[in-house]
């Protein structure tokens, strides 16, 4: 950690910080949550076994399952958050 980022942590286990989330406004972002990640439909792809282990291996880094991830990657591209980069752009 940097000298800033050591700076808000202790600072935070100092109790400097208090949180000023509502049990009614937690309830809310609570629900909006589930309804966003809810997953309720299976899909079986094909793919190449470098890119399997790619993202696998990615995926490990980030410390989530891979499946999660390329959830994630379809869920932002198609958002509009996450954009192709072509070569020359």
């Amino acid at each position: 950690m940097d000298r800033e980022e050591q700076s808000l942590l202790d600072a935070l286990e100092a109790g400097d910080y208090q949180s000023t989330l509502t049990p009614e406004r937690k309830a809310e972002l609570e629900s909006v949550a589930a309804g966003t990640f809810k997953k309720d439909k299976r899909i079986n792809i094909r793919i190449s076994h470098r890119d399997l282990l790619a993202i696998q291996s990615r995926a490990l880094r980030e410390g989530i399952p891979y499946q999660t991830l390329v959830s994630s990657i379809i869920h932002k591209y198609l958002s509009g958050s996450l954009v192709e980069v072509r070569p020359g752009s």
